[in-house]
């Protein structure tokens, strides 16, 4: 009997042990994508291409306030219009929800700038989809849309 109490005791701490490891590895994976978000967004705004690519999926897409789509290289090239020029752009209220190899960010997002000379500003609620392919974090697809509110 004493030997059946201490196999349960073992078990139930080996299983403690287990959900414990993978709280902290979702938490340690949750810190990296949003420090990888952190990454996305200031490359945005120094219009780094090189940044960009790095961290979008071959078969990224985003969806933008309007409804129109952009595919990867639709996307770096709409980034690299020299008529725009993003002075802010902000996230807040970040929260990422953990799924296995992918993760789910959702925030809100503020930009201020000019394009072709006119000021523009956005204030948005975001979604981004990142997926571990082969061992590296990319974005593999994007929605912003304003607030019903505005």
């Amino acid at each position: 009997m004493r030997i059946r109490i201490s196999l349960l005791v073992v078990a139930s701490l080996a299983v403690w042990a287990l959900d414990l490891a993978g709280a902290q590895n979702k938490a340690t994976a949750a810190s990296n994508i949003l420090g990888l978000e952190n990454k996305w967004n200031a490359a945005y705004q120094r219009g780094d291409i090189a940044t960009m690519d790095s961290l979008l999926a071959d078969d990224f897409i985003i969806t933008v306030e309007d409804g129109t789509t952009f595919s990867k290289a639709g996307y770096i090239a709409h980034n690299g219009d020299s008529t725009v020029h993003v002075k802010k752009s902000e996230m807040s209220d970040l929260r990422v929800r953990m799924h296995g190899s992918a993760a789910v960010v959702t925030g809100a997002y503020y930009e201020k700038g000019t394009t072709k000379g006119k000021p523009y500003e956005y204030r948005d609620r975001f979604t981004d989809v990142w997926m571990d392919i082969n061992s590296k974090w990319q974005v593999i697809a994007s929605h912003y849309s304003v607030p019903a509110s505005q």
